[in-house]
Parts: C-alpha cells; sequence; structure tokens
C-alpha cells in the first residue's frame, strides 16, 4: 500500500499530518505546556472535514486525541501523531472490520460486483481476476451489467488478458438471467470462482436498485450460499457521495466488502473511514493505479499511516 496518496503525475503531495501540523498545530508550546488547546482541537476537526472523514468519524477522532491529551499522554508532535494514528486505525477496525477476502471451500463461489458506472468496477473485477489466477484459481468472468454501452466488451478484454472463461449476455439484455446463465456455465465447467458485474447507473435510479435485488435473488436461487461476497466498488476521489451511494446500495443488496478505487489521484482518503462508519461494512481492497498489482488487500494499520504521513 506504499505511496498510496500520491498525484497522477507521481510527485509527492503535502501529507494529511503536514496539512494538520500547518493549520492545528503552529504554536508547539501549547502541546509542552501539557495538552492540546481548543482552537487547535477545532483547526484538527476543519482539516479532517476537509479530507472527507465526515462528521461522525472526525468527532470520534477529535474527541479520541482530546481524551489522551486530557491525560497527559500528548504532550509532543510526535505524540499527537500517534494518537491520531491509533485513533484512525481503532475506527478502521471497529464493528464489522474483517478486511479478509474469503471464498468457500465448495466451488464454485461467486462474487458479485457493484457500484455506479465510472468507479472503476469493471477495472476492478479485472485485478481481480488478475489476482485469483496468480493464486492458481480458475475464474469465469459474467457480463451482467448490459446497460452501459462497451461494458460486455471491456469485461471480455480482460477475461482474455487473464486466460478467464466468459459469459455475456446482449445489450440491453437481462442482467439476473446473465448471472443465472453465469453460474450455469461455472458450474458445468468446474470453475473456482465466478465474478458477475451488475449495471452501475446512479444509485439514485429505483429502477436500478429493483434490478440488482433480482440478481440478487436468481443468483441466491442458482446456487444456494451464493453470493459469497458481494463488493461494493466506490470511487475515492467523490468524497461524500461515497457514502450516499454507499448507504444506498447496501440498502438494495447485503454488502459483504467495500473497495475503494482511485486514491492513487486523491489525497482525501478519510472517506474510506466514512464509509466504513456509515455501512459497518469492512474494507477489504485499495484501488491505487490501473494496473493488475495495483490493487492492495486492505490493512487498516498500514492504511492509517500511510494516510496520515504519505
Amino acid at each position: 500500500m506504499a505511496l498510496l496518496f500520491r498525484k497522477k503525475d507521481d510527485t509527492p503531495r503535502k501529507s494529511l499530518w503536514q496539512r494538520i501540523k500547518d493549520v492545528a498545530l503552529t504554536d508547539v508550546a501549547v502541546l509542552a505546556r501539557g495538552g492540546v488547546d481548543q482552537g487547535s482541537l477545532e483547526l484538527l476537526e476543519q482539516t479532517l472535514l476537509e479530507a472527507d472523514f465526515g462528521v461522525p468519524v472526525t468527532l470520534r477522532l477529535v474527541d479520541s486525541v482530546k481524551h489522551q491529551a486530557t491525560r497527559g499522554t500528548v504532550k509532543t508532535q510526535d505524540e499527537f501523531l500517534g494518537a491520531l494514528r491509533i485513533a484512525v486505525e481503532d475506527a478502521l477496525k471497529a464493528g464489522n472490520s474483517d478486511p479478509a477476502f474469503r471464498l468457500p471451500v465448495e466451488k464454485p463461489a461467486v462474487v458479485l460486483v457493484l457500484g455506479v458506472n465510472g468507479a472503476g468496477k469493471t477495472t476492478f473485477i479485472g485485478k481481480l481476476a488478475s489476482k485469483l489466477r496468480a493464486e492458481g484459481k480458475s475464474v469465469l468472468l459474467g457480463a451482467g451489467d448490459t446497460f452501459r454501452a462497451g461494458a460486455i466488451d471491456q469485461l471480455r478484454v480482460w477475461a482474455e488478458r487473464t486466460k478467464s472463461e466468459f459469459v455475456g449476455g446482449t445489450p440491453g439484455g437481462d442482467p439476473a438471467a446473465v448471472a443465472w446463465q453465469a453460474i450455469d456455465a461455472g458450474v458445468a465447467r468446474g470453475v473456482d470462482v465466478i465474478i458477475i458485474d451488475t449495471a452501475g447507473r446512479l444509485h439514485t435510479s429505483g429502477a436500478l436498485m429493483d434490478e440488482l435485488k433480482k440478481v440478487q435473488r436468481v443468483v441466491e436461487k442458482r446456487l444456494p450460499g451464493a453470493p459469497h461476497e458481494a463488493l461494493l466498488v466506490l470511487d475515492g476521489t467523490v468524497g461524500q457521495n461515497a457514502v450516499q451511494q454507499a448507504r444506498i446500495f447496501s440498502e438494495a443488496v447485503p454488502v459483504t466488502g467495500i473497495v475503494v478505487t482511485k486514491l492513487d489521484g486523491t489525497a482525501r482518503g478519510g472517506v474510506v473511514l466514512a464509509v466504513h462508519q456509515a455501512i459497518d461494512v469492512p474494507v477489504k481492497f485499495i484501488g491505487m493505479g490501473e494496473q493488475a498489482k495495483d490493487l492492495v488487500a486492505f490493512d487498516a494499520a498500514t492504511f492509517a499511516r500511510e494516510l496520515l504521513e504519505g
């Protein structure tokens, strides 16, 4: 997960910690006298909100730092950084937070992939297929996004690139039928993992949510216990809109994991905490670029360190 928060031109961004020091810790003497003053806490709150942590997470982090300062355990900048890093890690580990990508022993495993168009859903599927193939697993990709022009062809290209099996419907066809056919084919061919793409129209579309519910029902009917993972792909650059998307998708389908993409293009990674807190679902993968190797399994401690220090 190294060098997570870099600009597209690969020049280092000013780290979140540096920005916090710039605005919230201008008077180091305050720390030396035995604590963080109220003004510093208010500026810390403002900085975290600007980094897309969201109000609930921001208040929790500020309260944690304030509590430690009151106890006298935060008197230097290094101690302040350590306290904040631990608070971020704790927030990511709160509630339903197991990041493990678990598939059943019995095959095939079925992974349903959700998210709005433009979030990087198709690219994530390709990266996941590549990762699974590198682990020696056979994979089948089901092109259930029959709405977006080109989605079927794009997924077919990823299937060819990763040497995966492929099942695709026709543009405008029934996504649930594609999901059924993909599972049929996966069972018949004895593949290990079936990854099913879904349509990604705007999350405000009631018709899309109804369609996703139908896909979920069909998958469960065709293979009891499936889907074994339902992963929601979110664009890390859209800020608090990602939180709203997460809430709406999770109401339609029982989401088991979050995938946050495009974090290589933004320094506002606090949205990862905001989404986790909003729907109490673990973050499982981070997308840091366009290459297959840029899909990284999520680790809370590593993320907290790199989020703050860059």
